[in-house]
């Protein structure tokens, strides 16, 4: 076994996620938005309550201040509002305008068939172990 082949699972999967979106992109262009702003886009839909900026910021992965102006961005294009909470005058909550909805689901259409060409020929059992597997090394990476 070559000295460095203990460096490959971190190194593919790197490679995997960066590709994968890359592609995701690539297919999503012609829709107007950014990896960022449609990433934004997909969290606000798969989450069940609105979250405030901070939450959104955590969940997405980026800085409060990255956020504010992928916000600003999508609020120009009439797809996300952001509301006062009235308990917190400092807290924003973030929503996603009706005319974000078609947009979202011409979104999720495309990630769908990027997935059915990445995972053919790949049984759902093998996908299964390799969730299980990630899972396992997220929950470790949490730990440290």
């Amino acid at each position: 076994m070559h000295k460095f082949a203990h460096h490959s699972f971190g190194m593919q999967l790197a490679q995997l996620s960066r590709a994968w979106r890359a592609e995701l992109d690539r297919r999503l262009s012609g829709l107007g938005l950014s990896q960022a702003r449609w990433l934004v886009l997909l969290h606000l839909a798969l989450l069940k309550e609105p979250p405030t900026q901070r939450e959104l910021a955590q969940t997405v992965g980026v800085e409060g201040p990255t956020l504010a102006r992928l916000l600003d961005g999508l609020e120009a294009q009439e797809l996300v509002q952001r509301i006062a909470v009235p308990e917190d005058r400092r807290a924003k909550k973030v929503v996603l305008s009706a005319k974000a909805r078609p947009l979202i689901e011409q979104i999720e259409s495309i990630a769908q068939q990027l997935r059915a060409e990445l995972f053919a020929g790949i049984s759902e059992e093998d996908q299964r172990l390799c969730q299980e597997v990630h899972a396992r090394i997220l929950a470790n990476l949490e730990r440290s």
